[in-house]
C-alpha cells in the first residue's frame, strides 16, 4: 500500500509539467494507409524528419513493440525515433547510427505480425467525462473532478501510442465518439515478448534525455525518450532508488517553489487523470520530491524541459513502472552527444 504522506511530499517538488501548445498538424504523405505501412521499407529515401511517411510509421511501431520507444508514433523520423534506433543498435551490439543496419532491420522484422489492426470503439472509450479544453493555467485545474482526456480521439490515440493526426489520417471519415465504430490503429502490442522483463537498474541520461532499463546480465531491455530537468531546476546526480510506485497520482502544488506562470500563494491539488500534470503514473525516488512520471503532452517529450523530474509519455512510464520495484537503483548520468 502506497503511503499517501510520502506521495504528498513527492508531489510538492519542482516537477510540474510545462504545458505547451500542440504543434500544427503535419501534412501526411499520400497513401498513408495500412497497406502502405505494411509494405514500406525504411531507408534514407523513405524516412523523413519533417513529414510522416509509411516507412516512418513501420519503423516506429516495430521499435515500440521491442520496448525501444520512439515516443509518440507520428511517422516522422525525428530525434526520438533516432534515439530509439541507436539504443536498439546498442542492445544488438551493432554500429550506432541513424541508419538501420541490415542485421538490425532483420531483427526488427522477425516480429512479422501486421503493423496495423482494426479496433471497435467500446462504450468506455466514449463515456468520458471529457474536458474539451485543457486549462492552460495550473490553478484552473484544481477544481476539476478528473483530469481526463479532452476528446475520445485523444484517448484512442494515446491508447495506441499514436499522434491524433496519424489516427485521423488512417481513418478518413470515421467518427471517434461513437461506440461500435470500427477504426484502423497501429498494433503496438509486444506479443508477450519482454512485457514482464524486470529491470535490475535504471539509467537516466540528463544530457541525452533518455531512460534505459538493464537486466541482471547488464543487457539493455528497454529504452524511452524523456524530458529531464533544466538549467533552472536540474535533475539530481548520483544513484537513487525507487521508493514508491503510484498509478493515477494526485498532483500537489507547493507555492514555495514559485513555478513560472503559477501565481497561487496557497497550496492546491490537481486530481488524477491522464491530463494531470504528472500523467497516469508516479515513480517516487529516494531524493526528496523527485520522481519519474507521465505527461499530458506526449508530443513534447524530449523536446522540452522538466522541473527536475523525469517525464515520459504515459504509456512509457507505465511500462517502466511494470519493470521496476521498490529498491531498484536509478542512476543519473551525463552522457555524451
Amino acid at each position: 500500500m502506497i503511503r499517501q504522506a510520502s506521495l504528498r511530499a513527492a508531489m510538492q517538488i519542482a516537477c510540474a509539467v510545462v504545458l505547451f501548445a500542440a504543434a500544427a498538424a503535419p501534412a501526411f504523405a499520400a497513401g498513408m494507409d495500412a497497406a502502405a505501412i505494411g509494405s514500406a521499407q525504411p531507408s534514407n529515401k523513405t524516412l523523413a524528419n519533417e513529414k510522416p511517411t509509411p516507412a516512418g510509421v513501420r519503423l516506429q511501431v516495430l521499435l515500440d513493440r521491442a520496448h525501444f520507444s520512439p515516443g509518440e508514433i507520428d511517422g516522422k523520423f525525428g530525434e526520438n525515433a533516432r534515439k530509439a534506433l541507436r539504443a536498439y543498435a546498442e542492445a544488438r551490439r551493432l554500429p550506432s547510427s541513424d541508419e538501420l543496419p541490415d542485421d538490425g532491420w532483420k531483427a526488427l522484422q522477425a516480429d512479422d505480425r501486421p503493423l496495423t489492426t482494426t479496433y471497435t470503439i467500446i462504450d468506455k472509450d466514449v463515456a468520458g467525462p471529457f474536458l474539451h479544453k485543457l486549462p492552460s493555467k495550473m490553478e484552473d485545474m484544481k477544481d476539476i473532478p478528473k483530469l481526463g482526456y479532452t476528446s475520445p480521439r485523444e484517448a484512442l490515440a494515446e491508447k495506441f501510442h499514436m499522434s491524433e493526426q496519424l489516427l485521423a489520417t488512417l481513418n478518413p471519415g470515421r467518427q471517434f465518439d461513437r461506440a461500435g465504430e470500427t477504426i484502423t490503429v497501429v498494433d503496438t502490442s509486444d506479443g508477450g515478448g519482454t512485457a514482464s522483463a524486470k529491470a535490475d537498474r535504471v539509467e537516466i541520461d540528463k544530457k541525452r534525455q533518455t531512460v534505459k532499463l538493464f537486466d541482471k546480465s547488464n543487457t539493455l531491455i528497454g529504452f524511452y525518450p524523456a524530458s529531464v530537468g533544466s538549467e533552472e531546476k536540474p535533475s539530481p546526480s548520483g544513484t537513487l532508488k525507487v521508493t514508491e510506485i503510484d498509478p493515477n497520482p494526485t498532483y500537489r502544488y507547493n507555492p514555495a517553489y514559485h513555478f513560472k506562470g503559477v501565481h497561487s500563494r496557497k497550496p492546491f491539488k490537481i486530481r488524477p487523470g491522464p491530463n494531470n500534470p504528472v500523467g497516469t503514473m508516479w515513480i517516487n525516488l529516494s531524493a526528496d520530491g523527485y520522481g519519474i512520471h507521465g505527461t499530458p503532452s506526449p508530443q513534447n517529450i524530449s523536446k522540452g524541459q522538466s522541473h527536475g523530474c523525469v517525464r515520459l509519455t504515459n504509456w512509457d512510464v507505465e511500462r517502466v513502472a511494470s519493470s521496476v520495484a521498490k529498491g531498484t537503483p536509478v542512476a543519473f548520468v551525463n552522457g555524451g552527444v
